[in-house]
Formats: C-alpha cells, sequence, structure tokens
C-alpha cells in the first residue's frame, strides 16, 4: 500500500491523504463469504442510543474471516488480496488443497501465488503460517494471537499491527503487546507469522467531514459549547473551561484518563508490566 496527495484545490483536499490501493488484486469479494451488515445506528435492541454520533455511511458487506485458523496441515495458496471496509487490513482469499476458500487477515508482504499452512505442530517461520506460540522463536513478531487456546485470534488484528514473542517458559510464552504491555498467554494458543498488513494507514488523513459521515460517524458536538442541561461541561458566556476538577460523561461519570479495568480481574496475574500511561516520559 501507498500512500498518496490529490490537487489542493479546497483547503479539506490540501491535508487529505488517500490510499492509492495499488496492493489490491480482486475488487469484488466472494459471494459465499461475505453477508449483510445491518446498520444500527448507534442503537441496542431496545433502541435506545448506547453509542452516539453513529449513522449513515456507505453501504458495506461483511466479510467472513477465519480468525481460527483452524483448517490444520491443509495447504493454501494465497488467490488474492483484497480490501475489507470494515477494517484497515488487507484481506487474503485462500484456495485450500480440498477446494474449500477462506479469508484471513494478510500479513504485511504477502503476495499472490505463495502457499501458507497452519499446523498445531512446528512448522516453518514464515509470513501467514499459523502454529502455537510456543515453538516461535524469541524476536519474531506474530499477529492475529489467541488469548485462549481455540478461542480465535484476539490480540493484533489491525493494521499495520503486531506482537513481539519475548520467550517461552513451562506452560506460558512471554509476549509485548502493541501497547507495550509485557504479558504470558498459553503457549498452545495460536499465533501468526508476521506483522498485519497494511502498516501506512496511520498516514491517512480524511481531509474533510464528508468522508467522515461515508464512514458512518455523524457530526459531535463538543460539551463545553452546550448548555447547563445538556452536559456537565456546558454553560458560562464565550469560550469557558469546564469548571470541574475532572471531566465528565453526558451522564456525569469520570471521562478522559479514568481507569476502567475492573480489580481484581482473573487476567491481572498474567500481567508482567503494565502500558506506558499517555504523555509518561520513557
Amino acid at each position: 500500500m501507498g500512500i498518496k496527495k490529490v490537487k489542493p484545490t479546497t483547503p479539506g483536499r490540501r491535508q487529505a491523504r488517500f490510499d492509492d490501493f495499488l496492493d489490491i488484486t480482486k475488487k469484488k469479494p466472494e459471494k459465499r463469504l461475505v453477508k449483510i451488515k445491518k446498520k444500527t445506528g448507534g442503537r441496542n435492541a431496545q433502541g435506545k442510543i448506547t453509542v452516539r454520533h453513529r449513522g449513515g455511511g456507505a453501504k458495506r458487506y461483511v466479510r467472513i474471516i477465519d480468525f481460527k485458523r483452524n483448517k490444520f496441515d491443509i495447504p493454501a495458496r494465497v488467490a488474492a488480496i483484497e480490501y475489507d471496509p470494515n477494517r484497515g487490513a488487507r484481506l487474503a482469499l485462500l484456495y485450500y488443497a480440498d477446494g474449500e476458500k477462506r479469508y484471513i487477515v494478510a500479513p504485511a508482504g504477502l503476495e499472490v501465488g505463495e502457499n501458507i499452512i497452519s499446523s498445531k505442530e512446528k512448522i516453518e517461520i514464515k509470513k501467514g503460517n499459523a502454529m502455537p506460540i510456543g515453538f516461535i522463536p524469541a524476536g519474531i513478531a506474530v499477529y492475529n494471537v489467541e488469548l485462549n487456546p481455540a478461542c480465535g485470534g484476539r490480540i493484533a488484528r489491525g493494521a499495520g499491527n503486531l506482537v513481539q514473542v519475548m520467550g517461552v517458559e513451562g506452560k506460558y510464552a512471554q509476549i509485548k503487546m502493541p501497547s507495550g504491555e509485557i504479558r504470558l498467554i498459553k503457549k498452545e494458543c495460536l499465533c501468526t507469522v508476521g506483522q498485519s498488513s497494511n502498516p501506512d494507514k496511520r498516514h491517512i488523513k480524511l481531509g474533510s467531514a464528508g468522508r467522515k459521515r461515508h464512514l458512518g460517524f455523524r457530526p459531535t458536538v463538543r460539551g463545553s459549547a452546550m448548555n447547563p442541561v445538556d452536559h456537565p461541561h456546558g454553560g458560562g458566556e464565550g469560550n469557558q473551561p469546564i469548571g470541574l476538577k475532572h471531566p465528565k460523561t453526558p451522564w456525569g461519570k469520570p471521562a478522559l484518563g479514568v481507569k476502567t479495568r475492573k480489580k481484581g480481574k482473573a487476567s491481572d496475574k498474567l500481567i508482567i508490566k503494565r502500558r506506558k500511561k499517555k504523555g509518561s516520559r520513557r
């Protein structure tokens, strides 16, 4: 993938950065591997808005992706690299030797025509191959890592993400997360060798409100621009500070930096080093 600029005919387009999609080899998805994505407008089953500022957006199909990589010891050929509107990373369409087709999150640098495989045993350390993390040497980058065996990849699935294997000892492997956190996971957990594709996505700039609307986001109003009846930050003549010791949500709960992780969570004992806080000195 590459980033391209366009002629600065407006202030928005001057700042905008676009994806050139040169790594895409197939435009339309496999019909048997997609389903309709129903829009909710941020509402739950009761019709109440649980996520604000959602609505509209371009029509999308959900790609059915194999995060479990549980088709073991059957080689697969990479038939195409495809775009997915629901995520930043690219998808790889695999044709298995027995005739089945599946989507996976593609690793960076994977080419059409390559052969990859998934196994519960130790196999070649090659981008796109999936195996238990206990067989991965220290220092190797992996992605799409399971938190528990056979639950499917949960960690490092976003564009350009990776997890670094620090070592394996006893029943656990020690990994460094994208956030900088160091933790333990069971060495039977599957992972995929390589880095998640499309690392240049972080350089894309939308540049205009219209492009944001196409993604399904509606306008957001600052709390300090509202009236006191509508938000704890509201009120005052002109541009006023929030007037509170800590920022609040519209419902008066602490926001912007408050810890939300439950105390005494079962996985606390598996975390060796916490992630760095925002703004902290290294």
